[in-house]
């Protein structure tokens, strides 16, 4: 192979993703599985993003963080799963060393933004059922467009920071990444120089990328639970939970694959178990989001039927 320039500090130009499974009997099935999955995914999140733009009723800071959410979803999805979907089809499933770059600092990115936007929403939903009265001024456009550009600005930097070190790595063992997309710990484990900047850095991001939007979304909850249990109408209680668990749940999912991936020591990890947990937060989280957090709601459902409405009248 050719030696890149030694700028780049690199002795290969192209690595070779393993994929999910090495075993040809479920290529067929897994290929079919993750382009459901993708399809879904696809035309649920821009199916939501074009609802909440088309329909003036869900112009509110609840459906732009909704909004925001689809579209991360969509991209964090579209950098993942089409170059998984070569690994079910080809024997060699090849990436260039700089496409390889890219798709980490993507996927670093919108991964991160995810992580503040749960934060946010969270954040959102407490102001409004703890403090509805202020919700309108605690809430402006302007203040809600600050809260989101911070969060992409701040997965931004995060990405560049993890991505130049990244970049630094000396790479000439293997060039074989044992993952289906180009991730942090695969990466590591191919490098031939020292990386235990790398490591402090994933652990360092890693523990403020997912400990403080859970911190947010915890405190969030206990004061929206407080509130939720001093409201005297069983009806309204119930909706309000109902409203909570669907957010909790997907929270869940995320943060929890997420940590079980990379708040752990490189010596205890298995990549087998981190391709697994990366499924979740890569593919079935982004599939998932626009069910449990909007296609319930009824105004969501309200504006959808709006719509089909007027194509029929059209």
């Amino acid at each position: 192979m050719e030696v890149m320039t030694a700028r780049n500090y690199c002795a290969v130009t192209e690595f070779f993703l393993a994929g999910l499974s090495e075993n040809p009997e479920l290529q067929l099935p897994l290929f079919l599985l993750f382009v459901g999955i993708y399809l879904i995914t696809v035309a649920g999140n821009l199916g939501m993003i074009t609802l909440i733009g088309l329909s003036s009723h869900l112009h509110t800071p609840m459906y732009f963080f909704l909004s925001s959410l689809s579209f991360i979803d969509f991209c964090q999805s579209t950098i993942v799963i089409p170059k998984m979907l070569l690994s079910f089809l080809t024997e060699k499933n090849i990436i260039s060393y700089p496409g390889c770059m890219a798709q980490l600092y993507f996927f670093i990115t919108f991964g991160i933004a995810e992580c503040h936007t749960l934060a946010v929403m969270a954040y959102d939903r407490y102001v409004a059922i703890c403090n509805p009265l202020l919700y309108n001024t605690t809430m402006s456009s302007q203040i809600f467009t600050s809260l989101i550009s911070g969060v992409y600005i701040f997965a931004v930097l995060c990405a560049s920071v993890n991505t130049g070190f990244m970049i630094k790595i000396k790479f000439c063992k293997l060039n074989v990444i044992n993952h289906y997309f180009c991730d942090f710990l695969p990466l590591l484990k191919l490098a031939c120089s020292n990386t235990y900047i790398n490591e402090m850095l994933i652990l360092s991001f890693g523990t403020v990328n997912i400990f403080v939007p859970m911190l947010t979304i915890i405190t969030s909850y206990i004061f929206i639970i407080d509130s939720i249990l001093h409201i005297r109408s069983r009806e309204g209680r119930s909706k309000a939970f109902s409203t909570c668990s669907s957010h909790i749940s997907a929270v869940a999912i995320f943060y929890g694959s997420a940590a079980f991936t990379y708040l752990q020591p490189s010596s205890v990890s298995s990549m087998d178990q981190g391709k697994v947990s990366s499924v979740f937060y890569t593919t079935v989280v982004p599939m998932l989001n626009p069910v449990i957090y909007s296609l319930r709601n009824k105004d969501v459902s309200v504006a959808m039927k709006k719509i089909l409405e007027r194509k029929k009248l059209m």
